[in-house]
């Protein structure tokens, strides 16, 4: 990198020649070669955010439960008891294309470390993953290794998993998501912010040594499509090690409960450039750091290579001098690796030196705070962007042969090959496992005597790209809807969100307007929801050769739950319980942009149905006390396959068939398997379940070991077993 001609040396780091003249006009002179690579890194799109901030600034942030809201490592809301919960999302997703196992690992891992980075200690992870169709040799390769890699570091560190998604389109190709969320518990006093302070104050480092793995990786990975030559950039995927970051993590919060450490932050995107900036931005400080006594594994790194490094599981804190010996002292018995880089100094410059000679002087301020940041140029695309899926359901299937292919087929089959890599149970607070709910539940404290309640947590995560395609707007409303109505299953309150926005190039028009819409769809459905935003991350530049991928914001969700011995099943529960549709009054499922349009290879739809946000909130509330009182023994909402995948998948989950009559409509295709938020299938006594009135239509009973199910001239007759056998081998035969 410094060896590059003055004349393009900045350009092949990434910046335009606007950006390199205005960081001459700021610095009053040309930037040397470490400086320009942490320009390079910090004005990057993955750092600084700079086609997006101004349309982040829109989504709604403030609640009466928010603890610490955007802006700090992870975003953290009251749980009661004195306790926050913190959690975030983030994306690992061209690592994770270029190499999958490092890639979803690293992600696991830095996720993880955002959470620690507050003070909270991590008790869950969720993830969401895409990739492209599993007819695809690089599909199934990038999918069994991306899981392996979640499973590998989730399971070494003792964090269990606990939930996720996986989706299958062609438009994830060539460029796959790996989303990862985490979220862990602290007392509030435990909560620590990231701002330096504290002239004279030193600055410790802390965890594994520095050596050349991930440099570059924030800027040549998430801020540019993916080309033809991934091969050429896997030396920029860092490489993880899960036992490093429990030690790490276990140092962390000792050296915060002892109340040794003054500011908290993880070395992630950017490494010490980064985390270094951000902390004495935020605390209006300035910082001198000698990169000559870094511990590094290679003894010749170049100063730009050890303040642009990515190497995993370091963390840098503010310590007053007359601690550091304590905190050397819990570090050395930790076995993790600690060193005095530097202090805190009274100026807004951030010095770099090596053994005491400068070899960087920047303003905090610009390389933090001032990167231009760009007006977007939103256009609804001229053309199609996305071809038609190919068809794989025979023309003229019958309804059973539909449902059928329906839950054999890759988007909706079992998950069982995947979760069961990861251990789901490890920290004993596992009340809803993967496959027994439509969202997570975890103990906040312990099980007490028969009869005292026991608050937990539910938590969910969701998104659908194609949905997305067909309508930004909508289909992002749809799916903050989508984890709101998880949560009301299991009888679980929003307390907060956290998002990815996964999307491709914001510089072109088409991907600028999925971006706008989509963003205002997801701030829209929040304020009517009453659940602020506490934290998130962008992923952009999402394409290859092909195009964009489809434009996927990923939301994750978190609730209350008064008791966890009330947490709601999905699966029918008892032979003679009444089954139900309860939904809004005006719920128009539909087939367009649904599971069953891509199975027949439908182009997508160009409209979703509308979503009355007031009436989808009092239902959901609804759908949740109906859990909580035990009214309802069973609750799903209907999502992916319509009314006839959600009522298959209750009688799987419950081993129990049912006789089931829907009214047809106008369309018992639509009936059976559309789509659209505002509809749960749920089970009860009768008598019980009258008192949700007009909002409910009954089904029929549960009973037997068969699925029968009329709507109109539509009639299937399956019986669960078979059900049970199509679903379970969808995804595992199809990754031998």
């Amino acid at each position: 990198m410094p060896s590059s001609p003055p004349s393009s040396r900045h350009r092949e780091l990434g910046l335009t020649d606007g950006e390199f003249e205005l960081i001459v006009e700021k610095l009053g002179r040309e930037p040397n070669p470490t400086e320009l690579a942490m320009f390079s890194l910090m004005w990057s799109e993955h750092c600084a955010y700079k086609h997006s901030r101004r349309l982040l600034r829109t989504l709604p942030t403030e609640g009466a439960r928010v603890v610490m809201g955007p802006g700090e490592n992870a975003g953290a809301v009251d749980v009661g008891g004195g306790l926050a919960v913190a959690f975030k999302v983030e994306s690992h997703n061209h690592p994770s294309a270029v190499e999958p196992f490092q890639g979803a690992a690293t992600g696991v891992g830095g996720i993880l470390r955002d959470v620690f980075a507050v003070g909270a200690r991590p008790i869950a992870i969720l993830d969401s993953l895409r990739f492209g169709e599993l007819a695809s040799p690089r599909s199934r390769y990038l999918l069994e290794r991306a899981v392996a890699g979640i499973g590998h570091y989730g399971n070494s560190i003792g964090v269990a998993t606990v939930g996720g998604e996986i989706a299958f389109e062609g438009p994830y190709e060539q460029n796959c998501l790996v989303n990862a969320m985490c979220l862990g518990l602290a007392p509030h006093d435990a909560l620590i912010r990231s701002a330096a302070a504290g002239p004279g104050n030193l600055l410790v480092l802390f965890g594994a040594s520095t050596g050349r793995d991930g440099i570059g990786g924030a800027s040549v990975l998430a801020s540019a499509e993916l080309g033809e030559l991934d091969g050429a950039k896997r030396p920029t995927v860092q490489i993880g090690d899960p036992f490093e970051e429990k030690k790490l993590l276990e140092c962390s919060l000792e050296l915060l409960q002892r109340g040794l450490l003054g500011s908290l932050q993880d070395l992630g995107a950017a490494g010490l450039t980064s985390s270094a900036a951000e902390m004495a931005s935020k605390g209006g400080v300035g910082l001198d750091l000698d990169v000559g006594l870094v511990p590094l594994r290679e003894a010749d790194m170049e100063p730009f290579e050890v303040m642009v490094s990515e190497s995993q599981e370091r963390m840098l804190c503010v310590v007053e001098p007359e601690r550091l010996d304590a905190v050397l002292e819990v570090c050395a018995r930790w076995e993790t690796l600690a060193t005095a880089i530097g202090r805190v100094t009274a100026g807004g410059t951030l010095r770099v030196l090596r053994g005491g000679e400068p070899v960087a002087e920047l303003p905090v301020g610009a390389l933090v705070d001032e990167c231009p940041l760009y007006d977007l140029h939103p256009a609804p695309p001229a053309v199609a962007l996305y071809p038609a899926p190919p068809a794989t359901l025979a023309a003229g299937a019958t309804p059973g042969q539909t449902l059928l292919e329906l839950l054999g087929s890759p988007n909706l089959a079992s998950r069982r090959w995947a979760f069961e890599q990861y251990d789901c149970l490890v920290g004993s607070r596992t009340v809803r496992r993967p496959g027994d709910a439509d969202a997570a539940v975890l103990l906040l404290g312990e099980l007490a005597a028969e009869g005292d309640a026991v608050p937990a947590l539910g938590v969910a995560i969701d998104g659908n790209g194609r949905r997305v395609a067909c309508d930004p707007y909508r289909g992002a409303v749809e799916a903050v809807l989508e984890c709101s109505a998880n949560l009301a299953c299991v009888g679980a309150e929003p307390l907060g969100l956290t998002n990815c926005l996964n999307f491709g190039n914001p510089e072109k028009p088409h991907v600028a307007w999925q971006m706008t819409r989509a963003v205002a769809g997801l701030g829209d459905a929040c304020r009517a929801l009453g659940v602020p935003v506490v934290g998130g991350n962008v992923s952009l530049y999402n394409e290859g050769a092909d195009g964009p991928i489809y434009p996927t914001p990923v939301v994750g969700m978190v609730g209350e739950l008064p008791d966890a011995r009330r947490a709601g099943r999905l699966g029918f529960a008892r032979a003679g319980d009444t089954v139900a549709l309860l939904r809004a009054s005006g719920w128009a499922p539909s087939l367009g942009g649904s599971e069953l349009s891509k199975l027949r290879g439908e182009p997508l739809a160009t409209s979703l149905p509308a979503a009355e946000l007031g009436e989808l909130r009092a239902l959901h509330a609804a759908v949740r006390q109906g859990v909580r009182s035990g009214v309802l023994r069973s609750a799903h909402d209907v999502a992916e396959g319509g009314v006839a995948m959600a009522v298959a998948e209750c009688c799987l989950a419950g081993g129990l068939g049912a006789e089931l009559a829907i009214a047809d409509g106008e369309d018992p295709w639509a009936t059976c398997f559309g789509e659209g938020p505002g509809g749960f299938v749920v089970s009860g006594e009768m008598p019980a379940l009258s008192a949700f009135g007009d909002a409910l239509v009954v089904l029929g009973p549960v009973a037997g070991e068969v699925l029968a199910l009329r709507c109109g001239e539509l009639e299937l007759t399956l019986g669960v077993a078979e059900l049970a056998a199509v679903h379970e081998r969808g995804l595992s035969a199809r990754m031998g």
